[in-house]
């Protein structure tokens, strides 16, 4: 960790005074720098300061970006030109300095407005994920940098996908993703979500495909492969957000509708049907919706994620058209993203907390207004479930809300930790002062700092001067600072839990027991979430004959709920249950959400099974995100840097 910081500020102290390398005082620069970043290790974190960029936020901020990039699927590559429009923060004139990864860039020009002139640039390398610096000189006037260049078909950020990965099985695809800092693999800027911009986009496709993207899209442009957008609200680089494929649209409602290829639009657009409701009760709790439109992109299974949040247009994995609703909390949640996340922004990934937290509360309360109680409880109580593997798995630093990322690629910091726990801190806050005024903090925070950047510090201080003030008696500050900067839960923390559980817990253990058949439970009326529940709850070893019984009995094996199925994978896996592997295999094959297969392949490699792992994910290996391919890696080759 201290040799990735150290070559970060050596690299910044290089670049701060020439492109052209480090002279001797330079160098003496770079040792200062390294004595400083020791001792800033020492002293942790500071607040407000991004780790994962290069970019010289404190000289220059980009305020819009115009983007001209035409999207070849022959090559797999973006090329074209970016333009930047930036503030200068003082009379330094040091060079621009910009996040990329993998980037060819072949020209930059800089000036003002539309008078530019070529000028010199350099690209560094660096290590690991972080990509490499574009350094860029700059005219002493300059508030304008135009970059043209390329991306490699290995972008990070990118997926290219074949006809046969389709739907459709006609078109190819191609999708983006871009958080947490993979923006720079597809755009050079400043890529951390303490940047906030505007942008305009003409993207360039072929004629038969439709572009979208997290901006103004309009269902009803002509299919003639150019295509214009407008972001107008200011938002930070990993929401920048674009797809191209055979796509349709059909609304939903008012605001909201759905884009997919025609072979799952009709089932998208029912199973997502009640979106304009979560809409209107969001905006009842939380004050009015900011981003004009609020629509779905149905992806291919290849998605890495459930949902990505990207304003207007949330991206959504395929997974979860059950069919019965039972998976929407996922729509739910892209749209509380709405708030907490695209509206008020952690400003630094180790603030990850305040966006899914926030977020993971905030899906909790719409759920509740759409479909009831029971179903609240329920799916608080899988989140607590969720939670407690994770403090059960992790270690002490990963267990911590505020989490120091120095060093650490922000893709790892995704776990139930910034979700669930700080969901669970939140609902304790309204525990102790009552919903309503909770309510009405929550609607103040989100009013306080719409449309910025904010860290951990700065919630802490809004919450000090708010609900500190007016509940003294009900809340604590130090152990406020225990939910944020220590690991664990503190003592007496919420342990949510459902009676629609508790009803199950007697029918598993009398038929473990053997005293009731599989073919006498009466599942009739139960939700996924306690199919779930039941399954999960499930001991750790179970013998041939319970395994074939409970399979026979309820389908498992064929389950079309994807939830459902990886819960009984995971069981089949761990008891060898041959009857279920061509299944898990497919399922392996055929979905990229890390969500399943990262469990699934740790599953196989702890349970002996490396070989079929090693097998399944090489055949699966070109299907997958990058991202995919990147996180299971680390599982499936555990010697290797694969």
């Amino acid at each position: 960790m201290l040799q990735r910081l150290f070559l970060i500020l050596c690299l910044l102290s290089c670049v701060a005074l020439t492109s052209a390398g480090c002279s001797k005082p330079e160098t003496e620069q770079a040792v200062a720098a390294q004595t400083d970043a020791a001792e800033e290790l020492d002293a942790g974190p500071v607040p407000g300061v991004d780790y994962h960029s290069f970019a010289n936020t404190d000289d220059y901020r980009v305020r819009h970006v115009d983007m001209d990039l035409t999207v070849d699927f022959s090559r797999k590559v973006l090329e074209g030109e970016v333009i930047l429009h930036f503030d200068r923060l003082n009379d330094s004139n040091n060079p621009l300095i910009l996040d990329t990864r993998d980037l060819v860039v072949e020209s930059v020009r800089a000036g003002q407005g539309d008078d530019l002139q070529d000028t010199t640039f350099t690209l560094v390398d660096s290590d690991d994920f972080l990509g490499e610096p574009l350094t860029i000189d700059l005219p002493s006037d300059a508030t304008t940098v135009a970059v043209r260049y390329r991306t490699i078909p290995e972008a990070s950020g990118l997926q290219w996908l074949d006809p046969i990965q389709t739907a459709g099985k006609q078109h190819p695809f191609l999708f983006t993703q871009a958080q947490a800092i993979h923006a720079r693999s597809f755009v050079p800027l400043q890529d951390t979500p303490g940047v906030r911009m505007t942008y305009n986009a003409t993207i360039r496709t072929p004629a038969e495909l439709r572009a979208v993207m997290s901006a103004n899209n309009d269902p009803d442009a002509e299919k003639n492969g150019i295509y214009h957008f407008s972001m107008p609200q200011p938002i930070p680089s990993y929401l920048i957000a674009l797809a191209v494929g055979d796509l349709e649209f059909k609304a939903m409602g008012d605001r909201t509708g759905v884009y997919a290829e025609k072979e799952l639009l009709d089932a998208a657009a029912a199973e997502f049907e009640d979106t304009e409701s979560m809409l209107e009760i969001a905006e009842d709790m939380y004050g009015p919706y900011r981003w004009d439109r609020y629509d779905l992109l149905i992806l291919p299974p290849s998605f890495p994620f459930g949902g990505m949040e990207n304003p207007r247009l949330s991206f959504i994995t395929p997974t979860v058209l059950a069919g019965d609703k039972s998976l929407v909390a996922l729509i739910a949640h892209e749209l509380a993203h709405s708030w907490s996340g695209n509206l008020v922004t952690n400003s630094s990934w180790r603030d990850l907390w305040l966006n899914e937290g926030f977020t993971t509360y905030l899906t909790s309360r719409i759920m509740q207004n759409v479909y009831g109680d029971e179903r609240y409880h329920m799916e608080m109580a899988l989140g607590y479930a969720r939670l407690e593997d994770d403090l059960e798995n992790l270690d002490d630093t990963a267990q911590i809300l505020a989490i120091d990322m120095r060093g650490i690629d922000p893709d790892d910091a995704f776990s139930n930790i910034p979700y669930n726990k700080g969901a669970l801190f939140l609902y304790e806050l309204e525990q102790k002062v009552g919903r309503d005024d909770f309510d009405r903090f929550l609607l103040d925070y989100f009013n306080e700092f719409a449309f910025q950047s904010v860290t951990t510090e700065d919630f802490l201080a809004y919450l000090e001067r708010t609900l500190l003030q007016t509940h003294m008696e009900a809340l604590d500050a130090d152990r406020i600072n225990q939910w944020i900067f220590e690991p664990g839960l503190p003592d007496a923390a919420p342990h949510p839990t459902s009676d629609a559980f508790s009803r199950i817990d007697p029918v598993r253990q009398g038929w473990l027991d053997g005293g009731i058949a599989a073919s006498d439970i009466d599942t009739d009326g139960w939700t996924y979430h306690q199919w779930k529940y039941f399954l999960d709850g499930m001991p750790e070893m179970l013998t041939e004959g319970q395994l074939a019984a409970i399979d026979q009995a309820f389908g498992l094996t064929k389950s079309t709920n994807n939830e459902i199925a990886f819960s009984w994978l995971r069981i089949a896996i761990r008891n060898d249950y041959a009857p279920a592997f061509a299944r898990l295999e497919h399922f392996l094959m055929s979905i990229g959400r890390n969500k399943f297969v990262m469990p699934l392949y740790q599953d196989l490699m702890d349970n002996n099974k490396a070989d079929f792992a090693v097998r399944v994910f090489e055949q699966a290996r070109p299907g997958y995100h990058p991202l995919t391919v990147k996180r299971n890696s680390q599982i499936v080759y555990p010697e290797t840097d694969s």
